[in-house]
């Protein structure tokens, strides 16, 4: 290499670049996102509804919910 100065500057123009590009590809915003973000939100407000607030009831409700899919596999 006979120049290294030139090619060290070359080489930051160049991350520069590529990191300049990136940041512009991250900033457009997908026009899913805000409905996903609103159908996120509905079943998290659903979830939190039906959800029982006495950590023993929530703990029963979860494991009957996993027998019932345990016993419908296994009749399949």
């Amino acid at each position: 290499m006979r120049r290294p100065w030139a090619w060290a500057v070359g080489g930051l123009a160049l991350a520069g670049l590529l990191r300049r590009s990136r940041a512009a590809a991250a900033s457009e915003v997908d026009p899913r996102a805000e409905e996903l973000r609103r159908k996120l939100a509905e079943s998290r407000e659903e979830r939190d509804e039906q959800a029982p607030e006495d950590p023993e009831s929530r703990r029963r409700a979860v494991h009957e919910s996993g027998r019932a899919t345990v016993e419908q596999m296994r009749k399949r």
